[in-house]
């Protein structure tokens, strides 16, 4: 199993400098990863200052050497596919091809969609998720090629330099279980982030959700499994109780997860103690 850091982009998060010192923070003490939340704001629903998640990451890969980063999660509908394709292969050179995105159809909660008069559809979503994707990694290929969808229309469009990872940037799709469609989706690519709709997922949930991948499967290339949750970082025993059972059913990423309600203290506390492993 793999562990990662896991914080929003706002609020104290919103602090790029202090994003790249904790990066590098959770690098020394032995993390996997560090993972950042994409949300740009609205109207008065969004009082806290917010950062730019990209040049957020960019920061981040230039403070760390070792640690994946990413996107948990980008959504895709609301950004234009062959942008990001060119932050994607941009900040996956900068970091030495230590680059993951994250996807999902993205929310209207905090009117991140209506705010800026776009639809807030999640069927709509969808589709423009699966023709972004389809878009993105074509780019990604460095090929001339052209592209006639229900909602993206390219003309013979190239993108250069290609990814430094092959045969691809890995993908991990969001899903809110038990809906299937997402999960459906996930299996087509590199790695599933699932939330449930009303609780926390437990171990028997990510059982679940790892034999409805593998049924939806179209090969054995690895594909990750990532469950967010707290441990203490400083009672192993109790630590190891939490995150091997999510082991055991198929997790393969831990995310240490901060949501804007701990101080500063105790989340540099945390990186430093390190991750929970056996």
């Amino acid at each position: 199993m793999h562990f990662a850091i896991n914080t929003p982009n706002f609020a104290l998060y919103s602090d790029v400098r202090l994003l790249a010192e904790l990066a590098q923070e959770a690098e020394e003490a032995g993390w996997d990863g560090f993972f950042i939340w994409d949300h740009i704001g609205a109207g008065p629903e969004w009082p806290a200052p917010i950062a730019d998640p990209w040049v957020a990451l960019a920061a981040m890969a230039m403070s760390t050497k070792r640690i994946k980063i990413g996107p948990i999660v980008t959504p895709l509908p609301r950004r234009r596919p062959w942008k990001v394709a060119r932050e994607t292969v941009t900040l996956d050179h900068l970091s030495n091809g230590r680059l993951i995105l994250g996807v999902g159809i993205g929310s209207d909660q905090g009117r991140e969609f209506s705010c800026f008069g776009e639809a807030t559809d999640d069927k709509l979503h969808g589709e423009l998720l699966d023709e972004g994707l389809e878009v993105l990694t074509r780019l990604w290929r460095g090929e001339t090629f052209s592209y006639e969808g229900k909602h993206y229309q390219l003309a013979d469009a190239r993108f250069l330099p290609t990814p430094v990872q092959h045969p691809r940037i890995p993908i991990w799709l969001a899903g809110v279980w038990p809906n299937k469609k997402p999960f459906r989706r996930a299996a087509q690519w590199d790695g599933i982030s699932p939330m449930g709709r009303d609780y926390e997922l437990a171990p028997q949930d990510f059982r679940e959700i790892t034999a409805y991948l593998k049924a939806h499967r179209s090969n054995e290339a690895p594909f990750d499994v990532i469950a967010a949750g707290h441990t203490t970082g400083t009672d192993k025993e109790k630590d190891v109780a939490t995150v091997r059972p999510f082991a055991e059913a198929g997790v393969t990423w831990w995310q240490e997860c901060f949501d804007g309600s701990n101080s500063l203290e105790q989340v540099r506390t945390r990186i430093h103690l390190g991750p929970p492993e056996a």
